[in-house]
Parts: structure tokens; C-alpha cells; sequence
């Protein structure tokens, strides 16, 4: 940095004015058409949908919209249109609780009884407001509930209503023991917040924040309200896209309720290096690294905060970000506070790679080599089998599967199978999922998937066989079981209890850097052992074997890993089908 700098000074010596105006606009117009190439490649491949904008020294360089905001009437994503947040709400909820307290109205270090008389004291004279913003409250999430989506996100509750759903639930921890993501907290937060000011949540939000800032295209998002330029949520299937699932916003709440824009949220970035709406003791209060949440990095209030990785390079800047997941929407904000950078993206179809979009455009930004977004093979499989059949398709997969050009991904694969099935055709379904099977041969989902298909074929014997090899991978398959049972199969063999002695797990503790900034942290109470990825909540692992454990909440498994010595050095991680063996790091 320090050359680039000195080779600036030289050349504003000897270039006349005129020359070093335009050659600055050049400079601008480059990382413009980069970024605006990037994006609509992605847009191009099926992973993005929604509204960008970026900044650069507290500038507004680019801002646009991608494809469309409503499909079915043709309306097109805009740098306005209003999209929901989810969890980017967090940050604005968090904003309105010190707010609370410097006014005096609120101390973060009281129990949460002092403020909520009615929550169960067992627990709640142990919480406080500040355990609640670093999600160190130990309160259980609702939405990891069993069923919970499918049986209670449609339905609408007041705020104390639904409190109710998780209040008299045991912790899953001491109350500033560790970080463990909770919607529980922030949900709490918000009643909190009403509980003092006698203002429902929506209009402190307006009060506090929005009307002071003048961001007049935010609120919280009710379903009856009509609302301009509202961005329809939409989810994949396969190449498709439907319409999400229906949530009654009274879920999220304080947690994820928000709409906002590109263009609203920049005003809310440069409100942030002020103290317009929060005195500077506060605001400092606001961004301070309090727990170690996401590897190396650490979560602040209603924000992550730590290094972030620029493009492909080794490179990091320190960065204040959140990103937001809801029913058809996925959102992501990140802020550079050494030169007043932003990049916002909010998408409309889910699921879309916004942290791998935005590191790319940090890459842009900082000059540095950043990856572009490859061909799915999924998608072109489809393409070709709906237009030329199952063997064309094939033979054009044949072809591509190992190109540098193309990505091809287990998740993807198997949705294009699964559109097959829905669409009646069994068979090339089942094509697919062998196809899948034949790339991801060490991912339990392939198998079950398969296995489906051939059950549906009435080849019985095949499906055994693959739901077997489904169970053995993944223990925890209760479905693949299920479909054992009713197929006849003896699965005495394939249930059944491994204990670990205490002092082998001992030799698991630590952690271990799978990834330049994504490390997996391993624990242990008494005989459960745990883990946590970088910006993930604590799992418990279990074992296959005193060496192997696997996951219940996800299709995945830990191998541990040890060196000629005999000392564990390495763990390696299986997920979708992919092996990343990570060292361990020294303590």
C-alpha cells in the first residue's frame, strides 16, 4: 500500500490535471463494469435475484437491480424496491435498546426480570440485556424447533403470546457461557423495548430510527399493509421458482421483521459514522467485539464483527456486517470502517451465495484477484433432458461435469432429480440421483435420494441396498429407517449405540482451521462432544466409531485425524459430498 501511494505522489508531479481527472474516472468506470459484470453473471447462472448497492469512501459508485422483483406481473428489481431484511433486523433492534439506556430507562447488566416481572425468575434472574445481544443468553431458538415451521410460522401471535413458546424451556447453557444464535433473545428484545416505552416495537422503529434518518422506504413488514414497489419472496425447485412458504410476521418480529432497500440501508451506514440518533459512548457500546462467535471474529450488538477475507487473496480487512435469511429472501450487509465502504445485497428467490458475491466485490474494490460465479451443471443437465431426454443429457453431463467453466453441486443435483420424480418421470430421476451418487459417493443424501427413486421403480432390493449405504453414512437417516422397516429389512445390525471413553474425547478439544477464517471448535460436557463452525450455533456430534461423529441437524461428519505420533492433528469435515481436512490449531 505504501508503493501504490508513493507511485500516486510521482505521478500527480508530471501528468497535467486534465489527464489525472480522466484517468481517475477510468479507474471508477473499471471497478463499476466489474462489479456490474460480476453480479449479472450471477444473475445470469440462477444465483442472484434482488438489489445491490456498493460504496466507496462513503460514496455511492454503484446501485442497481437484477431481474425481477414480482415474476408473475413482470415488475423488475430496482435499487428502491423494498425487500425483507430478516436478521439485518437485529441491528436496528439492538440500536433501539441503547437507545433505551441512554435515556436512563435501562441498564444492560440488570436481570431481565427487572424489566419483563413476568418471566420465569428461575432463569430470567439470570439473564441479562446484554447476555440477549450477544446471543449468550442460553435461551433455546424457536425456529431450530422441531416442526416449527410447519406448525406454528403461519399462525399470529402478540408478542407475550408467543414468548410463551420458549420461556419455560430449560438453557441450553449458563447465561454468558458461550454463543449460541438465538431468535429467542432478539425476540425478547423487542418486548422489552415496548415494555418501557409504551410504543409498540413498529412505531419505536419509526420514531427512533427511520423518521430521524429519513429512511422512509423501511418498516416492519405487516402482510395486510399495502405497500409500493414490495418485492414477492420466491424460493427454488429445482430450475424452477415458486412462491415461498406464507409467514406470519408476528413471528420474526424483533428478530427479522424489517423491510428496507439498498438505497435506505446506505443512509443507515452513514448514519452510523454520526451520532445522530446515539451519543458516541453508546455507539461505542454498539460495535465492540464481545464474544468469539464466528471463528476468529466476534459478535458485537445486533452485528459480526472481524477480519474478512478480500477475493482470492490472503488478505483481510476488518469489517461490521449481518447477514438475513426469511421465507424467500436472503440479505446480507457488510461495512468497512477504515474507508467508509458498503456492500449491501438483498435477494428475492433465497439461498443465494451473497457472501461469496460480496467477497468478490471486496476483491474489486481493494484491487485484488476475486473469483467469478461458474455454469451450474445442474441446471444445464435439466435443460438438456427436458429437450433432448435422459441420454442426451447424460452425454452433455459427461462432458462438462469436470470443466472449469461449470460447478457442480450435490444440492443442486438432487433438486433437478426431485423436479423429475414430481413431474413423473421416475426414471430419469433415478439417472440423476445415480449420477449423483457416482460424483458424491461419500454423502449419505445421495443414497437415500436413489433409493427413493428405485422403491418408486419397484426395484425393492436396489432400495434397500441404498438406504442401507444411506444409514451407514448418516446414522441419524430416521427416515431412511423408517422406509427399511416397511420394506421388510433387517436393520438390527444398523441400530446401535457407541460410547466413547471420556479420555479419547479429551484428545478432540480444540480448534481446527478448515479454511483461512472458518474454523471448527470442539467441546465437550461430560460425554457430548460439540462443535462450532465459524458463524454457525454449537452442535452436539455423535459417534460412529471413537474416531468418526456425525451430525443430527445436518448431513454431515467429523473424522479425527491423528499424525505418526499418535496425537490428533487434524479433523476432516464430510459435507455434501466434499472432504475439507482441517489442522489443528495451537492454543
Amino acid at each position: 500500500m505504501k508503493s501504490n501511494s508513493n507511485y500516486l505522489l510521482f505521478r500527480k508531479r508530471i501528468l497535467p490535471l486534465s489527464l489525472l481527472f480522466v484517468c481517475s474516472i477510468c479507474f471508477a468506470q473499471t471497478k463499476v463494469e466489474q462489479i456490474d459484470k460480476l453480479i449479472s453473471m450471477y444473475k445470469a447462472y440462477g444465483k442472484f435475484n434482488g438489489s445491490v448497492l456498493v460504496s466507496n469512501q462513503g460514496k455511492v459508485i454503484y446501485k442497481k437491480g437484477f431481474g425481477m422483483a414480482n415474476m408473475e406481473w413482470d415488475i423488475a428489481n430496482q435499487p428502491n424496491t423494498k425487500h425483507r431484511l430478516g436478521s439485518i433486523t437485529k441491528q436496528f433492534t439492538a440500536m433501539l435498546i441503547l437507545q433505551l439506556a441512554a435515556e436512563g430507562k435501562l441498564d444492560l447488566q440488570e436481570p431481565i426480570t427487572k424489566y419483563l416481572p413476568d418471566y420465569p425468575k428461575e432463569s430470567g434472574d439470570k439473564i441479562t440485556t446484554h447476555h440477549l445481544l450477544t446471543h449468550t443468553s442460553g435461551i433455546p431458538n424457536y425456529t431450530a424447533f422441531p416442526k416449527f415451521f410447519q406448525e406454528e410460522s403461519r399462525n399470529p401471535y402478540t408478542p407475550d403470546e408467543f414468548v410463551k413458546k420458549f420461556q419455560d424451556k430449560p438453557l441450553d447453557f449458563s447465561p454468558g457461557e458461550k454463543f449460541n444464535y438465538s431468535n429467542s433473545g432478539y425476540f425478547l428484545l423487542g418486548v422489552i423495548i415496548e415494555k418501557l416505552s409504551g410504543k409498540t416495537y413498529e412505531q419505536m422503529l419509526h420514531d427512533k430510527i427511520f423518521i430521524p434518518l429519513k429512511m422512509n422506504e423501511s418498516g416492519y413488514d405487516n402482510h395486510r399493509d399495502i405497500l409500493k414497489n414490495r418485492a414477492t419472496g420466491y424460493q427454488k425447485s429445482g430450475n424452477k421458482l415458486i412462491n415461498s412458504n406464507y409467514l406470519d410476521m408476528s413471528i420474526p418480529y424483533a428478530a427479522g421483521s424489517m423491510y428496507s432497500t439498498v438505497e435506505d440501508l446506505y443512509k443507515w451506514d452513514q448514519a452510523l459514522y454520526t451520532n445522530t440518533i446515539l451519543p458516541k459512548a453508546y455507539m461505542d457500546l454498539y460495535f465492540k467485539p464481545y464474544i468469539s462467535a464466528f471463528g476468529n471474529n466476534h459478535y458485537a450488538y445486533g452485528w459480526g464483527v472481524g477480519y474478512s477475507k478480500i477475493g482470492k487473496s490472503t488478505d483481510s480487512i476488518y469489517t461490521i456486517g449481518h447477514g438475513g435469511g426469511i421465507n424467500g429472501f436472503n440479505t446480507n450487509i457488510s461495512r468497512t470502517p477504515s474507508d467508509k465502504s458498503l456492500v449491501v445485497l438483498l435477494n428475492n428467490t433465497g439461498g443465494a451465495p451473497l457472501n461469496q458475491i460480496t467477497n468478490a466485490i471486496r476483491g474489486i474494490l481493494y484491487d485484488k484477484d476475486y473469483n467469478l460465479p461458474k455454469k451450474p451443471v445442474a441446471k444445464e443437465l435439466l435443460g438438456v433432458i427436458e429437450n433432448k431426454g435422459i441420454n442426451a443429457g447424460i452425454a452433455h453431463y459427461n462432458v462438462i461435469k469436470d470443466s472449469e467453466a461449470y460447478d457442480l453441486n450435490e444440492r443442486e443435483m438432487n433438486e433437478i432429480g426431485y423436479q423429475l420424480m414430481g413431474a413423473g418421470k421416475v426414471d430419469e430421476a433415478a439417472k440423476v440421483f445415480k449420477l449423483n451418487i457416482d460424483a458424491f459417493p461419500k454423502s449419505s443424501n445421495v443414497y437415500d435420494s436413489y433409493a427413493e427413486a428405485l422403491m418408486n421403480l419397484g426395484k425393492n432390493d436396489l432400495a434397500i441396498e441404498n438406504y442401507r449405504k444411506s444409514v451407514e453414512l448418516n446414522p441419524n437417516n430416521q427416515s431412511a429407517i423408517e422406509h427399511l422397516k416397511k420394506l421388510g429389512a433387517d436393520i438390527s445390525d444398523l441400530v446401535k449405540e457407541v460410547i466413547v471413553p471420556e479420555d479419547i474425547l479429551e484428545t478432540y478439544l480444540g480448534k481446527f482451521e478448515l479454511m483461512p477464517g472458518f474454523i471448527i471448535t470442539i467441546t465437550r460436557e461430560g460425554r457430548q462432544l460439540k462443535a462450532q463452525a465459524t458463524g454457525q450455533p454449537v452442535f452436539d456430534v455423535f459417534p460412529k466409531s471413537n474416531h468418526v461423529f456425525y451430525f443430527k441437524v445436518v448431513e454431515a461428519q467429523l473424522t479425527f485425524n491423528k499424525n505418526e505420533a499418535e496425537v490428533v492433528d487434524s479433523v476432516t469435515l464430510l459435507q455434501g459430498g466434499r472432504e475439507i481436512t482441517g489442522k489443528r490449531l495451537e492454543e
